[in-house]
């Protein structure tokens, strides 16, 4: 019996090892943009797909005879529109390779806008919807909240300087509404992005960009109603829609015995890379020349990536962390070439200008950078970018914001209010200057004014040496103003739209490697490097996250986040509101439902 049973369990695994795969991929949880450095934070995610495993399986899956189908959950957490527009291209490049594709949805949106989701569905053939939910197409809406009233009635003022009219982080704080500079900003950043989700909309139902318009905006829709416009294709349950996928795999079956197989796109590309490796083993895959791909994500500070600040929350980079990883890949002689994914709303200053002097160093010593632009990368995240070989994004990509600003609030009258008095001992012209007791003297704001000059100078003029544009023309599309991946295209501040998938393609034809040059995501750690500290600065391990010291309270960590990135004004920026990482950072919140 025992044996009957070890030969019925290797039956079934071989017939599984050659069974067609339809492919799967959950986005109910959204998905990272790369594995956590953190411990805590990776052991929590280890679960969650990456976007670089997606976007590799679903490219591995183009040519795999036995994939048969995709089928995909549509909704859940939310997911930038950059990384939407990723992921709209693999599937239809997939659906362009034979395969069919299928989203399937309980709602988009309940009781709430939907247009990202639905706009993902559109690049797949066949969309399915539960029929309780709910097709939310409302238009496009960006909404701030002003807090001017507010302190007012606290006694609170503010101090602020920026560079220039558009870069806006501080108006929330000083204003009732919007100015007329980050109105127009604001208007054409909505009128970008819905543009494009009504020619989505308009190619899928094969009609023009006024009627897709119209659908957009006349939303919400009741299921009966998505699928009597067209905008849905079929009501159905989970179970209908995995059984018509099943039944259309089925049709295409060579053998009646196979049955079609389910599996994770995350899981289906770690297993088709580990095979693939594995043929690789007689030569050694380390002897062909590869692309380093180095993730830079999250608000931008001085040390080591890690978690990002109590307030903001998500994860922060770290100069340390991201300017090792590029001397090392310099340094590594099978790297030919470098990917850089950008997706950072900015941050400090200073930590911005190392990780860029590195990216300059990695050019000059004959080595490509091709950024790769996820759902943001604006303010310190553009000064990243900007001296790369060539700029990809997405249309959707929220980048520019080339600017600087800095602000501190005055309680002098609010401490009046509940009887609180300040006193002090200042040695020093400016020694007080950052005191919140008081505003700033014509002297301050003459040291305030110089400081602004020079980082918006250096900062242009780094744009313009590194993009090819006159100072003239850099300072007409800086400003701190904020563009979309498609109106920076046209601006020169980005050189293509498209993906990592094209950004790719651009470095290994740069590096003059070959198109199966493989991506390697960098450095790579093994178990032993993980436990051994670095033995110097340019040691592949320097670049790990740094761990909060044993007994770190939130207080002392957000202290030191503040105290890194803004200096002495660190206290001011914290109480009057803004984030924690620095003066190089995208004003507002750039969030499309």
């Amino acid at each position: 019996m025992a044996a009957t049973g070890i030969a019925e369990t290797i039956s079934k695994l071989a017939r599984q090892r050659n069974a067609p795969l339809i492919l799967e991929l959950d986005l109910t949880d959204g998905l990272l943009e790369s594995r956590p450095s953190d411990p805590l934070q990776a052991l929590m995610s280890r679960h969650q797909p990456t976007v670089t495993d997606v976007l590799s399986g679903l490219k591995l899956a183009r040519d795999d005879e036995r994939v048969k189908a995709l089928v995909v959950k549509v909704g859940g957490r939310p997911i930038g529109l950059g990384v939407v527009q990723e992921l709209r291209e693999a599937v239809r490049r997939l659906g362009e390779a034979g395969k069919p594709t299928f989203a399937w949805a309980e709602t988009f949106g309940e009781f709430s806008a939907g247009n990202l989701p639905y706009y993902l569905a559109t690049a797949f053939e066949t969309i399915y919807m539960q029929p309780s939910g709910d097709l939310g197409l409302t238009g496009v809406s960006l909404e701030r909240v002003f807090l001017r009233g507010s302190l007012d009635k606290l006694g609170i003022s503010m101090e602020v300087g920026a560079r220039h009219e558009y870069k806006s982080a501080a108006e929330q704080l000083t204003e009732t509404g919007f100015t007329p500079a980050n109105l127009e900003a604001t208007k054409r950043m909505a009128e970008s992005v819905i543009e494009q989700l009504a020619d989505a909309i308009a190619a899928r139902s094969q009609s023009t960009r006024d009627d897709a318009m119209k659908l957009l905006t006349g939303g919400p829709y009741s299921a009966e109603q998505g699928l009597q416009t067209g905008l849905i294709d079929a009501l159905g349950y989970r179970d209908e829609v995995y059984a018509a996928v099943r039944k259309r795999v089925g049709a295409s079956r060579a053998s009646a015995d196979e049955d079609p197989t389910l599996l994770f796109v995350g899981r289906y590309q770690r297993l088709k890379d580990l095979r693939d490796r594995l043929k690789q083993l007689p030569s050694g895959p380390k002897r062909q020349g590869a692309v380093a791909l180095i993730t830079a994500a999250g608000e931008i500070r001085r040390g080591r990536n890690g978690r990002g600040s109590p307030i903001g929350g998500g994860t922060a980079m770290g100069s340390d962390s991201i300017t090792a990883m590029l001397r090392t890949a310099v340094a590594d002689p099978h790297i030919k070439a470098i990917l850089l994914r950008v997706n950072s709303p900015g941050g400090s200053y200073v930590a911005s200008d190392a990780i860029w002097r590195e990216v300059v160093r990695a050019r000059n010593a004959g080595k490509p950078v091709v950024v790769s632009m996820g759902n943001v990368a604006a303010s310190g995240g553009y000064f990243i970018s900007m001296s790369a070989d060539a700029i990809i994004a997405q249309p959707g990509t929220i980048t520019g914001s080339i600017g600087v600003i800095t602000a501190k609030p005055v309680l002098a009258e609010a401490y009046g209010k509940i009887g609180v008095s300040t006193d002090s001992v200042a040695l020093g012209k400016h020694a007080g200057m950052f005191s919140t007791a008081h505003p700033w003297t014509s002297e301050d704001w003459g040291v305030v004014d110089s400081w602004l000059d020079r980082i918006y100078a250096d900062f242009t003029g780094k744009v313009a040496a590194g993009r090819g544009l006159s100072a003239e023309r850099v300072h007409e599309l800086a400003r701190g103003r904020v563009w979309t991946g498609a109106d920076a295209r046209e601006h020169g501040l980005v050189d293509e739209l498209g993906g990592m998938e094209d950004a790719l393609a651009i470095a290994r034809s740069r590096a003059g490697l070959p198109d199966s040059a493989p991506l390697v995501a960098y450095p790579r750690l093994g178990p032993l490097d993980r436990l051994r500290p670095a033995s110097n600065s340019e040691d592949r391990r320097a670049a790990m996250s740094a761990s909060a010291p044993v007994g770190s309270s939130l207080t002392s960590l957000a202290t030191s986040l503040f105290a890194e990135s803004w200096g002495p004004v660190w206290e001011a920026a914290a109480q009057c509101g803004l984030q924690a990482t620095g003066p190089l950072l995208l004003p507002g919140s750039w969030t499309f439902s």
